[in-house]
């Protein structure tokens, strides 16, 4: 079975990984070299007009010296070759000379046997489906910095996730039980049965697909009065502004539909979210001891005037 922390499953593909292609063994594939001195041939293979050791050294990210006593070695075997650049005295790069050409294609002839060997063990399925996942995971780790951080309208699948992610994230931080998560479930079903859209919605923030947060607006028990509901902030979300750029919308939707204040329940040691209350004009106006979702806290009753 494989670990749930990500850390932990990242690190164990790696071990299993570079065991199966023989990525530690002293000797790589055959030849008399280590799998770091072979990159660095493949790194001087792949440029046919040379490459200088500084650029080496960044692409292999390989400490100087040790780069340096490989590219001797390699040229004591007659590997490589070092020219200087005519046009710069200070500038040397490195080539593969015709016998490291030779002996660099053979090796590479290997690897690519050493791959055919294990991928024939595979169905076309089996091979469809493993450079499926490889590519998948090359397109992630490589994936650039994430994109704009997107508020959208609920849609089917977001309400579980909205009482699943308040039950797991609630229960993780504060040790709230599942009381707290069937609260969460019965306000977001009288949400979805009785929802009107002109003056009630469900802000969902999303980024590259992935959902990092939730906010709703409902009527009040008074007339006028709205209700500012299940804010919520995925951990990997916060830090970016995205509270209070939640309950701002809120707010504005509010005022658009005609609504006299908004009104909300929190708890005292919830200091994020009520600070993001407090910076948006909300003021505390009743709190008490509250034993329902967990011993000791105390709720809060916080008001927006609106008008």
């Amino acid at each position: 079975m494989l670990p749930r922390d990500p850390v932990s499953a990242v690190r164990r593909f790696n071990r299993f990984y570079t065991r199966k292609i023989g990525a530690l063994d002293e000797a790589h594939l055959g030849s008399p070299y280590n799998l770091a001195e072979m990159r660095v041939l493949y790194e001087v293979a792949q440029a046919p007009g040379g490459i200088t050791p500084k650029a080496l050294a960044e692409r292999t990210r390989m400490d100087n010296g040790y780069l340096s006593r490989v590219l001797k070695r390699f040229e004591g075997e007659g590997l490589l070759t070092r020219r200087t650049s005519p046009s710069d005295g200070r500038s040397v790069s490195v080539w593969l000379t015709s016998e490291g050409i030779h002996a660099y294609n053979g090796w590479l002839g290997a690897a690519q046997g050493a791959v055919e060997v294990m991928l024939g063990q595979l169905s076309t399925v089996q091979k469809t489906k493993l450079t499926k996942a490889m590519a998948e995971i090359e397109h992630l780790l490589e994936k650039p910095a994430p994109g704009e951080i997107v508020l959208r309208r609920h849609r089917p699948g977001d309400i579980g996730w909205v009482v699943h992610r308040h039950g797991a994230l609630y229960a993780r931080e504060y040790g709230w039980d599942e009381r707290f998560e069937a609260l969460v479930a019965r306000i977001a079903a009288d949400f979805v049965e009785n929802l009107d859209p002109a003056r009630e919605r469900c802000w969902i923030a999303e980024r590259d697909g992935e959902i990092l947060g939730s906010i709703f607006l409902v009527k009040g028990d008074g007339q006028g009065q709205a209700k500012l509901r299940m804010l919520l902030i995925e951990p990997a979300a916060r830090g970016l502004g995205l509270g209070k750029r939640l309950v701002a919308e809120c707010v504005a939707f509010a005022r658009a539909a005609g609504y006299a204040e908004i009104t909300l329940w929190t708890q005292s040691i919830l200091s994020a979210a009520r600070a993001v209350y407090a910076g948006a004009g909300f003021e505390l106006v009743r709190s008490w001891p509250d034993d329902y979702i967990a011993k000791g806290l105390i709720s809060e009753t916080w008001n927006l005037r609106l008008r």
